[in-house]
């Protein structure tokens, strides 16, 4: 079992971004939650494919007999579930057994976006370069902050997805569940696709036949690791700490609120099959309301 808690924690690296600290404590959790299972075994070494609903169930309730804090037992439920989950999305399992497991609820926190500011910064870095990789990463970058593109759906997008004919210029994406989805794109995204599309992948690619829109130094299809460590490598020139490809898909979702768009279209923009996943960006927005009138009204 081992082996595939070591897969998960460089997961949580590359492409979570996530820190030392969490990562130690999910590797301490996920100690914890074998050696739990461990015990319940009847054989010498369980497998992660025959976890029941009931060594879970006595695994939170060995959790609340040690009078961990709530915080603190949702920790460690939430490690054990982002595991299951990564080996279930990943194919290692062909189902996640804590799909249904609850933990207690705690005050979450609200997630990271960046300042329109902030996000100019970051486009400008490779915009200072002229090689065909900044043009990529420069093509990229726009593309995702303005269609909050998860990470998978942008490296698995094809030429073909691109519809540079339309009007307004389109760009088919797949979500989870296989869900499609048409997202107009805004002109700078547009700009800057055609010039990558045009005069920069010719450049890169190797094979004729290849079908991938972004793709790497060698030619093939970009990973999502690859964009992680693009994002990370300019995110630091730009000096923005925590930024991680999922933080541009948080601020395109509270920057087109912020904008007056319909909380349904975000939704339908980002692919939440609830919109009660979308509403987390209502709250965001508001937060950045009060600090704007706080900064502009200082009290006395």
């Amino acid at each position: 079992m081992d082996t595939r808690v070591a897969e998960f924690l460089t997961f949580l690296t590359v492409e979570k971004n996530a820190s030392e600290n969490t990562i130690s404590a999910y590797r301490s959790d996920l100690d914890q939650f074998e050696k739990s299972v461990a015990r319940q075994s009847s054989t010498a070494a369980a497998s992660w494919d025959a976890i029941t609903d009931e060594m879970l169930l006595t695994f939170v309730e060995e959790l609340r007999g040690r009078d961990y804090k709530a915080a603190t037992v949702a920790r460690k439920v939430a490690a054990v579930k982002s595991f299951f989950s990564f080996m279930a999305a990943e194919g290692i399992l062909p189902c996640d057994p804590t799909e249904e497991l609850r933990s207690p609820q705690v005050g979450k926190a609200l997630p990271r976006t960046l300042t329109p500011e902030e996000v100019d910064e970051l486009l400008e870095q490779p915009a200072r370069k002229s090689t065909a990789v900044a043009q990529r990463d420069k093509a990229m970058l726009e593309l995702a902050y303005h269609t909050g593109m998860r990470v998978t759906e942008l490296v698995s997008l094809d030429v073909a997805h691109v519809a540079l004919e339309s009007d307004p210029v389109t760009v088919r994406s797949i979500g989870k569940g296989d869900q499609e989805r048409a997202l107009p794109l805004h002109q700078r995204a547009v700009d800057e696709l055609r010039q990558y599309i045009f005069h920069v992948r010719p450049k890169m690619v190797r094979n004729r036949n290849e079908t991938a829109l972004f793709v790497n130094r060698r030619g093939g299809r970009l990973t999502r690791q690859g964009f992680w460590l693009i994002l990370k490598n300019y995110a630091r020139e730009a000096r923005l700490d925590g930024i991680t490809p999922h933080t541009l898909r948080h601020t395109y979702a509270t920057h087109m609120l912020s904008g007056g768009m319909p909380l349904r279209n975000v939704q339908e923009a980002l692919g939440h099959a609830s919109i009660s996943t979308t509403q987390i960006y209502t709250q965001l927005t508001d937060q950045q309301r009060r600090e704007q009138y706080d900064k502009a009204h200082p009290r006395a």
